[in-house]
């Protein structure tokens, strides 16, 4: 019997030819394997039926533990056997189906940390460590098929130990496309901030003992670099923040291992389960009472992001020093992406970092830390990047058009739709330069090459000055694609939908910004969807509120905060009194209460954010927005440590949830009782009353589905008051479990309403 395979999904990368070369040869079949160039994996097999059928059954049931399996094609060939052995031949270039992917980046796995600590071993202390089961595998791929020729490892042509293990059947390492020693592999290096090299017999063991001593070091990863320097000491963390232009916005921190995590916060099961995950990503955790690091890494937040060492480099820094972590923050310009080159570094960070460790491997493409932090037992990602992308997410419908979606402008991703496979991009960040934009760009090209598409339509925001929105545009024009603008709220509701097989649901959107069907700036809907009538229906919101000053209104929230309260009182003592917390103090108090008594130009906003912004300034937990929802974040710290005082039921009025009313009691009770209680209040009132005007709906509409999407979902609190509100009334409550709840969730949105929710 003769009979050839076809194998698509994620089957490059990940031991798959070595795993079908020891299954057909323990079956005793002939044939060869190979990789193709659309990322899939090629078989033709010859031998008994039975054993064909063996190996069939072995491939579906028990396949490598990194792969996954879309799809299997098989043909019966005629003719007589022509093979006399199995083998595994040279990839082929032919491109016949689209949708298989490289794996993301992988963790080191256990194997290969016991080599790296044992002298004996011929890879002891080599920083580059890894193996069939893992090490970089998307930031390594020029081209496809995933051969060593085609990533950035072709620098380092394999000599003697290497080669004979990446030949050897029996051995780890066989195919090993990133196999590498210190012989023929890449080659790590210190320099100082200059770019002087400094000799020394371990440059990692020696970078971790400069940032014990105080020292910033950038530091070269898989994906990009970092920043990392001491988490105890103050003087280079005040330096960090000076020269970064980071006043507030926490670091992430890199822990020696797990019982070092844990003597700085509380862990539960599933976050220890994703912190010791193969991803390794940054896991948001509430800080223990008795914190020992300095209160410079998360200045005013009850909690941290943590992540484990998951490469050998990282390992390697806690050797000689007795720092149980070290603050390891993404090495990025303001609102650039992630620096990934050493020439590139050497430029843009020596007036930031002290020294550089450096290796000579050229990183394909960058790719950020993933963040996530867990709801009960549900994972929520506020990051979705390494250890997770290009990895497909599945859906349970196939879609007739090849969409892309290109989000929006903040914290942005972009997303291919190939039938009932998303495939997400790494984060992009914030479309503001030509430097994201071009990243965006750049990602989307390779992931459109990566899965072989045959794209047919774009789809972006609804918002006319967007980048992304013009981006598309020129796209559609250049390539003839379809051009669908979704508007930005209606996107996050289509990928909930999607993500849960939902064809109808009322869904809460809260976030800071989203330009609505009527031009306005809208945040906090309440809009019914469903897929018979392919659109949706705004239902509710939050009460409109004066933006005062537009954007700068987003970064100085007393701004907000002003315009409300000024509707019930005389704000004017109260600004002026607190004039400091505006970039012109009292000359800009003094306009904005002229503005307010003439009543003119005033931008209006339902943003559920900005609310959110305005109380926390009003209670004084923070007056200035220094990175994306700082005052809202700061404010839910409090709130988790506070009561209800108010005791305030929701004030609805034509399916509007009134704020005004709310922000005036805070004011007039914020002496009265503490920050803690006040912002636990006012958390309360907000989820109750969209979750009640949500549940009116619903029942309206005959349909027992309430969702919760947008920036605001990541907020513990809320969500969970929003989901005990709608559980209460036996309904059922949708969150996001596999991409971000924020903007970086809506380019599969997008792409949903392209491919699904045709109009």
């Amino acid at each position: 019997m003769r009979i050839k395979i076809n194998v698509s999904g994620i089957v490059q990368g990940v031991g798959f030819r070595p795993f079908i070369y020891r299954l057909a040869k323990k079956d005793g079949l002939r044939g060869y394997v190979r990789n193709k160039g659309d990322a899939g994996v090629e078989i033709l097999l010859e031998g008994r039926a039975n054993c064909i059928n063996l190996f069939l059954f072995e491939l579906k049931e028990n396949p490598p533990p990194l792969a996954q399996i879309h799809q299997i094609i098989t043909r019966t060939l005629t003719g007589e056997n022509q093979y006399v052995d199995f083998t595994i031949e040279k990839s082929s270039l032919r491109s016949e189906l689209s949708g298989s992917i490289i794996p993301p980046d992988i963790a080191i796995c256990n194997k290969c940390l016991t080599e790296l600590r044992d002298p004996e071993n011929p890879r002891y202390e080599y920083f580059f460590i890894t193996c069939t089961d893992c090490g970089p595998r998307f930031t390594i791929i020029d081209q496809l098929p995933y051969d060593r020729i085609n990533t950035t490892m072709t620098d380092f042509p394999l000599i003697s130990n290497c080669k004979d293990e990446y030949l050897d059947s029996e051995n780890r390492r066989f195919h090993a496309q990133t196999i590498a020693c210190p012989n023929c592999g890449p080659k790590v290096y210190l320099t100082s901030r200059n770019g002087e090299l400094i000799s020394l017999e371990d440059p990692v063991q020696e970078a971790g003992k400069l940032l014990s001593e105080g020292s910033i070091v950038a530091i070269k990863g898989y994906g990009g670099f970092h920043i990392a320097s001491s988490s105890t000491k103050a003087q280079p963390l005040k330096k960090l923040r000076m020269v970064k232009h980071r006043n507030s916005k926490p670091f992430a921190v890199m822990a020696r291992d797990l019982n070092a995590a844990k003597t700085l916060t509380e862990i539960n099961p599933k976050e220890e389960e994703l912190l010791t995950s193969l991803i390794r990503p940054i896991v948001l955790l509430n800080k223990k009472t008795n914190f020992p690091l300095s209160p410079l890494v998360a200045p005013g937040l009850h909690n941290l992001g943590i992540m484990l060492p998951y490469t050998a480099m990282h390992y390697m820094l806690f050797d000689e020093v007795s720092d149980q972590t070290f603050v390891m923050t993404s090495a990025n310009p303001p609102n650039q992406p992630i620096t990934k080159d050493n020439k590139e570094a050497l430029h843009k960070l020596n007036k930031i970092v002290d020294y550089f460790l450096l290796h000579d491997r050229r990183i394909a493409y960058r790719c950020d830390d993933s963040v996530l932090r867990v709801h009960g037992e549900t994972p929520i990602f506020i990051r979705r990047s390494r250890g997770y992308s290009p990895k497909p997410i599945i859906l349970k419908e196939k879609s007739e058009n090849n969409v892309i979606g290109l989000g929006g402008e903040l914290n942005n991703t972009s997303c291919i739709l190939l039938e009932n496979r998303a495939f997400i991009s790494q984060h992009i960040g914030d479309i503001e330069n030509i430097e994201t934009r071009d990243f965006l760009k750049q990602a989307t090209d390779h992931l459109i090459r990566l899965t072989n598409s045959k794209v047919d339509t774009i789809t972006c925001d609804l918002h006319p000055k967007f980048t992304t929105t013009q981006l598309a545009r020129e796209l559609s024009t250049k390539n003839g694609w379809e051009l669908i603008q979704v508007q930005h709220h209606y996107s996050h509701i289509a990928a909930l939908m999607m993500e849960h097989s939902i064809n109808e649901i009322v869904g809460i959107v809260c976030d800071g910004y989203g330009y609505g069907i009527d031009g306005e700036a809208w945040g906090g809907e309440i809009l019914f969807s469903t897929r018979e009538s392919a659109k949706f229906e705004r239902l509710g919101h939050l009460e409109k509120q004066p933006l005062l000053g537009g954007d700068i209104a987003t970064r100085y929230p007393i701004r907000i905060a002003a315009g409300i309260l000024n509707k019930k009182i005389d704000i004017s003592e109260w600004l002026l009194k607190n004039s400091k917390y505006l970039p012109h103090g009292i000359d800009e108090a003094k306009l904005i209460i002229n503005q307010l008594n003439k009543k003119v130009n005033i931008v209006k906003t339902t943003s559920c954010g900005r609310i959110l912004d305005s109380i926390a300034s009003i209670l004084g937990i923070c007056y200035k927005r220094g990175y994306e929802g700082e005052p809202a974040i700061k404010l839910e710290s409090a709130a988790i440590k506070g009561r209800d005082v108010l005791n305030q039921k929701p004030l609805i009025k034509n399916n509007t949830l009134l704020t005004t009313q709310l922000l005036l009691q805070l004011f007039n009770q914020r002496r009265i009782f503490s920050q803690n209680d006040l912002a636990y209040s006012s958390h309360l009132y907000l989820a109750e009353g969209l979750a009640e005007i949500a549940i009116e709906k619903a029942s309206d509409k005959g349909i027992d589905n309430i969702g919760f999407s947008g920036g605001v979902a990541c907020n513990k609190l809320f969500s969970d008051t929003i989901r005990k509100k709608v559980e209460s009334q036996g309904l059922k409550y949708f969150v996001h479990k596999q991409l971000p709840p924020g903007d970086g969730g809506i380019s599969l949105g997008q792409a949903i309403v392209g491919g699904f929710f045709r109009f």
